[in-house]
């Protein structure tokens, strides 16, 4: 099995929740990796491998998967060579505020919520009532998109036609201390962004000296710390550069203070320009990262 890779996530501007359809079997690079988000995973038609936690199996007939928080799993790409498809949403545990759950009308989705930390994958069914809905969920306003969601989870947490994949709640493979380090340093980014971001701050907000920071965080991403804030960064300015932003403009606002440098670092993550970029998506009505 390759090494388990810490997946970053980043809901795209004015969203609760990420929403991504990919008809590429390579448009996920991280293949072996957890996240501290919960995850919904629709795969409409095919076969292939799925593994979740400890569990290890194969679907048919297309997929559909309700995967908890920090339970390493195999990008379901993973394998495929042809007409591959799926959708995923994927949202935080607080995606409608940390006490929204917490209403009574919404006592079985809390449970879905709970039950998802082991892994559920859905029958022919409801894989049939939910996928219909997320395939309308790309074409939708932002309000459609959030009651859809809201639909889709209750639908799954009244279903019958489920399986529980993952035998334990809590996997040993992440340990705890870790998701959360990464998580404070993800949050950190997440808030300081737009400004000018010191490591040495970063460092500190996770114990750690500088040089240690350094090396943990490219263990653990892969990527260096400057690498992990242009990309975030650029991710932003995808968005804005739809909205009919000047370029300078959604510069600044990502945090770069040299146009230059923002220009230089798009083209470098993308192989475009802002302006080729912008004019590609120009007849879009919106993105998805």
């Amino acid at each position: 099995m390759a090494r388990l890779e810490f997946e970053k996530i980043q809901p795209t501007v004015g969203n609760s929740f990420r929403l991504y359809h990919a008809t590429d079997e390579e448009s996920c690079r991280v293949y072996w990796h957890h996240h501290p988000e919960y995850e919904i995973v629709y795969i409409p038609a095919g076969k292939g491998r799925r593994q979740i936690g400890r569990h290890l199996s194969r679907y048919e007939e297309g997929e559909l998967v309700f995967i908890g928080p920090n339970i390493p799993h195999l990008n379901f790409a993973y394998g495929q060579s042809s007409d591959f498809e799926e959708f995923v949403i994927q949202l935080r545990d607080d995606f409608l505020g940390k006490e929204f759950l917490k209403n009574v009308e919404l006592q079985s989705i809390q449970l879905l919520f709970e039950k998802s930390k082991r892994g559920l994958a859905f029958g022919v069914e409801t894989k049939r009532k939910v996928g219909e809905k997320i395939q309308q969920m790309p074409t939708q306003t932002g309000f459609e998109r959030m009651m859809t969601l809201l639909w889709i989870l209750q639908e799954m947490a009244l279903a019958v036609d489920v399986e529980v994949l993952h035998s334990e709640a809590n996997s040993p493979d992440v340990p705890p201390k870790e998701t959360e380090r990464l998580r404070r340093i993800y949050s950190f980014v997440e808030t300081h962004f737009q400004t000018e971001i010191n490591p040495n701050d970063v460092a500190e907000t996770v114990n750690l000296s500088l040089p240690a920071f350094c090396r943990y965080f490219k263990k653990m991403t892969h990527q260096t710390f400057t690498e992990f804030v242009n990309d975030y960064r650029i991710n932003h300015a995808r968005v804005m550069l739809l909205q009919n932003i000047n370029v300078a403009e959604v510069a600044y606002e990502c945090g770069f203070n040299n146009l230059s440098h923002f220009n230089r670092t798009f083209r470098k993550l993308t192989h475009q320009s802002p302006g080729e970029y912008r004019r590609q998506f120009s007849t879009a009505l919106y993105s998805l990262s």
